[in-house]
């Protein structure tokens, strides 16, 4: 006896041995083969502050008014330091106001440093109404700084567009899947970043405002993107369902007939299910069974690539809010467009009635022998010049009606706009804060943010795909052959169980070249995400000094304008009194005619560059704070 049980526990450390030599090669041999990854190059940080002339927070009427350009109070990354720059007290009276925020800021800091632990998430925290951790599931090493400013711009009163349009909500049983962990809910908090202000609250005309109520609600590209985000939340909840057991449930009708001649059939011929009773010939078979089917995610594979489903759904809603911004600037710009079309026109026909007067001038002289036909004939000439002109602004106004409906997702019809001052036209203050800001407030920076996430658990589980994978399976049920034994138990039941641990060993080629193009996919993310924060610097950069520039224009151009206007009427004079030339009225009107079309194409232009750098900077979404 005791021979029999050391023979026995000597078997079952054989047994013990022998399965932990076979587990442990699954495990370890697979590895051994996995190429190793690639690492982006390095790329500059984000500055601190925008470049000269626009260094600091910005402030920058339409009209004119004055720039104030402030240094910046930033806290060290390291240090955490507040000291304020020497002038803050005289921006604070400036602004009127004063408020802080903390500003967050994600960006690459060292493309070298990849991180491929899952359990060593980056925690941003942003000063807002609401506590932000985002778990770090990407491969790329996130830093974060905290920047201060100081600034309060003067609202304005303005008329409160249509509510403001979401994606299509998420229904059914997908909308109990919550993503906390991965949620970037920043929230607006303070004014000092114009892009913190909607558009209904940045755009003060109630015509423009109620025009981009009816494009979000209307515009068919946003329709397109928002089923894209139902699309995305789709794959997210199948993802979901990769980890959790399958079960399902079958039954099944057949017949057999063995041959005599075979050793089942003559095993079966010489057997009875039942005492007395044989087996039928042929021999029918019912099956009624429960399939048990699961994927140990040993390896975090499946949860991975649920977390990169999530993190493309994010950015899908990300790209839908960019686009967002995207069409409130259209409209916008394609309304001061067509205000400045108003504006053209009106200033021909000034120029027009002005320039008849003159031709009634011109002919009153020649019939008292004071002048001649040349000049009847240029002043006659001019006026159809300038009419032939008020055809073509009108095809232009046409053309940016139809730009303006198209945006609003409907057929050609009039754009109702406002009849103002164009040349003074106001606007709210524009702030830019500064540019670490962008990675908060640029949807698309966020889309390419969460793209790079994605791809980094991308290569986690391509790389999952080297090492075994264990499935359990079970199945349960009844079969017989007469359904009135069907049910007896439990002679007529069944069951299964089993498990498999299976993983690559030889000829790992294509699982080597998905891991491989994962690992391009994810440099690709990461060079996309630089260009991303690249071209939003550059972009608000250009636009703040077009503002700037412009206004610094319009200012020449008035002056230009009251001489111009002021020698019109010397010339006048001196024509009605026989001492000064046509030629002297007429360049005088043409040039006046001029410098007051091209001081509209300017305004025009400046408030195009207002609009884009409030685009630019982030502004004119409508998910701010829900992402």
């Amino acid at each position: 006896m005791n021979t029999f049980l050391r023979f026995t526990i000597t078997r079952r450390r054989r047994i013990a041995i022998t399965t932990a030599i076979v587990s442990g090669s699954l495990v370890v041999l697979p590895s051994c083969n996995i190429p190793c990854l690639r690492r982006p190059q390095t790329q500059a940080p984000l500055p601190q502050a925008y470049p000269a002339g626009n260094n600091g927070v910005v402030s920058a009427d339409n009209d004119g008014g004055e720039i104030y350009d402030v240094p910046i109070q930033v806290q060290d990354p390291l240090t955490q330091s507040s000291a304020q720059p020497a002038d803050f007290n005289e921006h604070v009276v400036a602004t009127k106001d004063s408020d802080s925020s903390v500003s967050f800021a994600s960006f690459l800091k060292n493309g070298d440093e990849l991180d491929l632990r899952r359990d060593a998430p980056t925690t941003d925290t942003v000063e807002s109404p609401a506590e932000v951790v985002i778990d770090s599931y990407d491969e790329v090493v996130i830093d974060s700084y905290e920047s201060t400013s100081s600034l309060d711009p003067t609202l304005t009163e303005v008329a409160v567009a249509p509510a403001e349009v979401y994606p299509a909500p998420i229904d059914g049983a997908a909308t109990e899947l919550v993503f906390d962990e991965m949620s970037m809910d920043f929230g607006p908090s303070s004014l000092q970043n114009s892009s913190m202000l909607g558009w209904h609250e940045f755009f003060a005309d109630a015509n423009l405002s109620d025009l981009i109520g009816q494009a979000m609600l209307g515009n068919q590209e946003l329709k397109i993107l928002a089923e894209d985000i139902q699309i995305a939340h789709n794959e997210v909840y199948k993802r979901s369902g990769e980890y959790l057991p399958f079960v399902t449930l079958g039954g099944g009708v057949g017949v057999d007939k063995p041959s005599l001649f075979s050793a089942r059939g003559t095993v079966e011929d010489q057997l009875s299910p039942v005492p007395g009773v044989n087996f039928p010939d042929p021999l029918p078979d019912f099956l009624l069974a429960t399939n048990v089917s699961w994927e140990i995610d040993i390896w975090n594979k499946l949860h991975n690539a649920q977390y990169a489903a999530c993190m493309r759904y994010l950015g899908t809603r990300d790209g839908w809010n960019y686009v967002v911004t995207r069409m409130v600037s259209e409209v916008a710009e394609n309304y001061y467009e067509l205000m400045a079309l108003d504006n053209q026109m009106a200033t021909l026909d000034a120029t027009i009635r002005l320039q008849e007067r003159s031709l009634e001038t011109a002919k009153a002289m020649k019939e008292q022998a004071r002048g001649n036909e040349l000049a009847v004939q240029r002043f006659q000439a001019e006026v159809q010049k300038n009419q032939s002109e008020k055809l073509i602004i009108s095809q232009q106004i046409v053309e940016a009606e139809n730009r303006i409906n198209f945006l609003l997702g409907r057929y050609p019809q009039p754009v109702k706009r406002s009849s103002i001052d164009y040349i003074d036209l106001n606007m709210q203050t524009l702030n830019i804060g500064v540019p670490s800001e962008l990675l908060r407030n640029r949807s698309d920076i966020r889309q390419a943010e969460r793209e790079l996430r994605a791809a980094g658990l991308d290569v986690k589980v391509a790389r999952a795909r080297f090492y075994p994978s264990l499935t359990l399976t079970a199945g349960v049920g009844y079969q017989a052959f007469n359904p009135r034994y069907m049910f007896w138990t439990p002679e007529a039941l069944i069951y299964r169980l089993a498990g498999d641990l299976v993983g690559p060993l030889i000829n790992k080629r294509a699982i080597q070249a998905d891991y491989k193009d994962a690992n391009a996919e994810q440099l690709q993310a990461v060079y996309s995400y630089q260009r991303t924060i690249l071209e939003a610097f550059i972009e608000v950069t250009n636009h703040m000094a077009k503002v700037e520039n412009y206004r610094k224009s319009i200012i020449e151009k008035k002056e230009q304008l009251d001489a111009l206007v002021a020698s019109i009427d010397s010339a006048t004079l001196l024509f009605q009194n026989a001492e000064g030339e046509y030629l002297d009225v007429l360049l005088a009107q043409r040039d006046m005619n001029e410098a007051k079309m091209v001081l509209i194409d300017t305004k025009q232009e400046q408030l195009s560059a207002v609009v884009n750098a409030y685009q630019a900077l982030g502004g004119g979404g409508v998910l701010a704070g829900y992402q």
